[in-house]
């Protein structure tokens, strides 16, 4: 999953960016609203984290362009403002959820996986297809409920074809979604992934869980149980 965040105080943002990469996020920062506005408008990121007290541009004139130029990835405001008044208006403006300044890092990131699961149309943390379980908490997956060990590059990859179960789903968008933006990724790299993956979660060639559509992507398909 990509993240956008928009924190012009250098310490937290330094911070934010550990915690986020450590969480296993792809994560692109700017520290004037301005850059934010633009890299959020361009890139399709999975979801932004802004604060509200922004040089250039402020949080709340992000959020409000956003949602006029149709950018529909959640947001959660980040705020020293303790006022009511500013949560309705950040929230009225099309903001998803809010964090008071200071917060607890771990907050941060459970409203993070709360916000996109609930993108994902997912209200739980684990997703069950078939014989396979995905624990988007943990980030552990398992098979007729035997642990399978996946890299973290080859979680990623399955985690967001999971989410957008039945969508199909191109190299590049999958490689966007789990690399930071400079970095620079071999699209054969989404192909050894795939690979490792059918061969983790299918190892008798009975369940057939990615499928490929020349030219086009992949797609997960197992069916999610009720």
């Amino acid at each position: 999953m990509r993240i956008l965040l928009v924190e012009d105080e250098d310490e937290l943002r330094a911070q934010l960016l550990a915690a986020l990469r450590g969480a296993g996020y792809a994560v692109d920062a700017a520290a004037e609203g301005k850059e934010g506005f633009f890299l959020g408008s361009e890139v399709p990121f999975d979801l932004a984290v802004v604060d509200l007290g922004l040089p250039g541009m402020s949080g709340l004139e992000i959020i409000g362009g956003w949602r006029e130029a149709g950018v529909a990835f959640p947001v959660l405001i980040l705020t020293a403002r303790g006022r009511w008044q500013d949560k309705v208006e950040g929230l009225g403006l099309g903001a998803d959820d809010y964090l008071v300044k200071p917060f607890h890092m771990e907050e941060l990131l459970a409203r993070i996986k709360a916000l996109l699961r609930r993108a994902a149309g997912r209200a739980r943390p684990r997703l069950q297809f078939g014989p396979v379980e995905l624990d988007t908490a943990a980030q552990s997956v398992s098979l007729n409920g035997q642990a399978v060990e996946l890299t973290a590059h080859e979680y990623k990859v399955l985690e967001y074809l999971a989410l957008h179960a039945g969508e199909v789903i191109s190299k590049t968008d999958l490689a966007e979604h789990i690399y930071d933006q400079d970095f620079d990724c071999d699209s054969n790299v989404i192909e050894v992934f795939i690979a490792r993956l059918r061969k983790k979660l299918d190892p008798e060639g009975s369940l057939s869980p990615i499928e490929t559509l020349r030219g086009r992507g992949y797609r997960f398909i197992l069916a999610k149980d009720a």
